[in-house]
């Protein structure tokens, strides 16, 4: 299912006295949350300005030009929003709910991404549980509207198989 916010970091720490915050992104890399230019914090949208620093980012708030103000939002979850995100681009956290076919069998849903460093793994959950590495030669289509992913599956995948 689309979401209409995608999470994308936990501000960590303030950074200097002009309310810039360190974040840990949770994207794929530091990178890829500065070519955002807003973001939402505890349902509010600010822009931002980002740059990095090692694996973190530092990010300048609008509106946030303390660092009592960039105290006050320690802990928080910075959110991008969907609509700035290419339409390609699927996250993890909108697959979990996904109802999973093979042809026409319901195999179950999506209830937790896993992230291994040669692929992700989908585990699918109904009847029996699968484990599903998501490359091209198993997903052949997600549907986020419809809720819907298509998948071939082969012996090994089922993980209560002996």
């Amino acid at each position: 299912m689309k979401l209409p916010f995608i999470e994308a970091g936990e501000i960590v720490t303030t950074h200097g006295v002009r309310g810039e915050v360190k974040v840990l992104p949770w994207l794929d890399s530091p990178e890829d949350l500065c070519e955002f230019d807003r973001c939402r914090i505890d349902g509010k949208e600010y822009t931002m300005e980002c740059r990095v620093q090692k694996t973190c980012n530092l990010v300048k708030l609008s509106g946030i030009d303390t660092m009592e103000a960039a105290q006050a939002i320690r802990g928080k979850v910075l959110e991008l929003y969907r609509e700035d995100i290419d339409e390609e681009v699927i996250f993890a956290a909108e697959l979990i709910g996904v109802q999973v076919f093979s042809g026409d069998q319901l195999l179950g849903e999506v209830t937790d991404v896993l992230d291994y460093p040669g692929n992700k793994v989908y585990v699918v959950k109904g009847e029996h549980e699968y484990m599903i590495p998501a490359v091209k030669q198993f997903i052949h289509n997600i549907d986020l509207d419809g809720n819907t992913m298509q998948v071939t599956i082969i012996e090994g995948m089922r993980s209560d198989e002996n």
